[in-house]
């Protein structure tokens, strides 16, 4: 993560549709048919076992928010007490809110988290539309409204958050009891890998999706290199050329940053001046564009040399967003900042085309948390999952962007990994996917997928080449909902 974490566009990453038909299995199985065999706990209950809201209301401390229809599913939003520090249960518990698309108990699941909030409205993520199975959400902890009352911000770490899912996961096994992957994109690609590391028998499979892999948080000459040969020479020019200019016409884009915070009501506090915010919000620019844009995209970035001040603003505001580093934008994502400051680390750029412009650099992470909130950097724990990926790790997928910053340093396997593999997808940016793959990694990576949740067909077994999703494709359910905020986050 980087040093500025000006990484915040509340990215769900974007897990895309990939066409494909539905299989044999699927279409003969009695909870989309309605016919009188169904199984417990299936979309068509037959009245004779348990309800499927029944059995997933009588986990101890699970309780239900609303339940939300969906053709050929159920979908429920939940809370579920969690202890506060799994090392010490009886010192105090939350509710961690949760979600689960329920298709089958004779399905595999999915078990998916974005490391922020979780959406309340249904969705698949890619892993659930290849294995067409159930899918389980959760909320990364102390994301309101999943936060202890009072906060005790020391108790806010991976370890404590692999424990939540841990108890999750036990919880609805015993509902649930076919295979499960878990997954997520960018922090929930990290966390998603934060827990095999700590429970590696809870899942049979991950994939994680755009995780950066900040091993050692001083050493970031990759991201350097990144941004030397990303896209063309003329894009590249074409960006910093933006970026300069709008700090060589700090004064007058200042002005109208006023203007804009005081119709707005943003305060700057917590960052501490509004030319603080400005700055950020200027070396935002660049990665911001490569994280979320393509490089066609560039034609219309505009000629700094010949711009307004208003179409510099209009650039800079649409690509990295104003309204972040204020106190209002900051606020939702101070777990995450937390967590940038005290374990998982911050990428740093040098900027030379900014020298004698930038008067306070890519800033640290404890720039942007509340001051009474304490903060101390533990080395030592990247350096640990990072190892612990290289030599152990176990049926897992991580699939990266060629044109995302955030992939500059990725997880690699050593040789103690088995079956597990690192993927690129030529041209993406941080929404790269499986989808996106180029054919053979595509139906390399379909085809253990489907294998790790147990239900790769007969065909695919005998021919990876063969590996297709199980699912038609749904415009809504499979629609990602980007929620662009004005800032980025990985």
């Amino acid at each position: 993560m980087r040093k500025a974490l000006r990484w915040l566009l509340s990215l769900t990453v974007l897990i895309g549709t990939a066409g494909a038909t539905a299989s044999a299995a699927t279409a003969a199985d009695p909870a989309v048919t309605g016919s009188p065999g169904a199984s417990a706990g299936t979309v068509a209950d037959t009245g004779t076992e348990a309800d499927i809201k029944d059995r997933i209301l009588a986990i101890p401390g699970m309780s239900l928010i609303e339940e939300k229809p969906y053709p050929g599913y159920r979908y429920f939003v939940l809370n579920y007490t969690q202890p506060v520090d799994h090392r010490r249960p009886s010192k105090g518990t939350f509710q961690q809110r949760i979600t689960v698309l329920h298709k089958d108990t004779a399905r595999p699941t999915v078990f998916y988290t974005s490391g922020y909030n979780v959406g309340t409205s249904p969705r698949r993520r890619e892993p659930t539309q290849i294995v067409d199975g159930n899918q389980v959400d959760l909320e990364y902890r102390y994301f309101t409204p999943s936060r202890p009352q009072p906060a005790d911000w020391s108790k806010l770490d991976i370890w404590q958050a692999a424990s939540d899912q841990h108890r999750v996961f036990g919880a609805l096994k015993k509902i649930y009891d076919k295979k499960w992957i878990s997954t997520g994109g960018s922090k929930g690609g990290m966390t998603a890998t934060y827990y095999e590391r700590f429970y590696p028998r809870d899942m049979d499979g991950v994939v994680a999706y755009v995780a950066p892999n900040d091993v050692d948080n001083k050493e970031d000459a990759a991201y350097d290199r990144f941004f030397e040969k990303v896209g063309t020479k003329e894009c590249r020019d074409k960006l910093n050329a933006v970026q300069r200019e709008a700090l060589v016409r700090r004064e007058p884009l200042e002005a109208l940053y006023t203007t804009y915070a005081a119709d707005n009501g943003y305060t700057f506090k917590t960052v501490g001046s509004l030319d603080r915010a400005f700055e950020a919000v200027v070396l935002d620019y660049t990665w911001a564009f490569w994280q979320y844009s393509l490089a066609a995209d560039c034609d219309a970035v505009p000629v700094a040399a010949t711009a307004t001040d208003q179409e510099i603003w209009d650039s800079v505001d649409a690509i990295s967003g104003f309204s972040f580093y204020t106190d209002q934008g900051l606020e939702p994502y101070t777990p995450y900042y937390y967590q940038a400051g005290t374990e998982l680390g911050a990428p740093t750029i040098t900027l030379p085309h900014l020298k004698g412009l930038s008067r306070y650099g890519y800033q640290p992470p404890r720039n942007f948390v509340p001051r009474d909130i304490p903060m101390h950097f533990k080395p030592w724990v990247m350096d640990d999952v990072d190892g612990w990926v290289r030599h152990h790790a176990r049926q897992m997928l991580f699939v990266y962007g060629e044109n995302d910053p955030w992939g500059a340093e990725p997880f690699r396997l050593g040789k103690g990994a088995r079956d597990s593999y690192v993927f690129t997808a030529p041209g993406a940016n941080h929404g790269a996917n499986v989808a996106g793959l180029n054919p053979d990694q595509k139906a390399q990576a379909t085809a253990r997928i489907l294998e790790w949740a147990g239900v790769a067909p007969t065909a695919v077994q005998e021919d990876p080449a063969k590996a297709k999703r199980l699912t038609k494709p749904d415009a809504k359910l499979d629609k990602q909902d980007i929620e662009r905020e004005p800032t980025l986050r990985p």
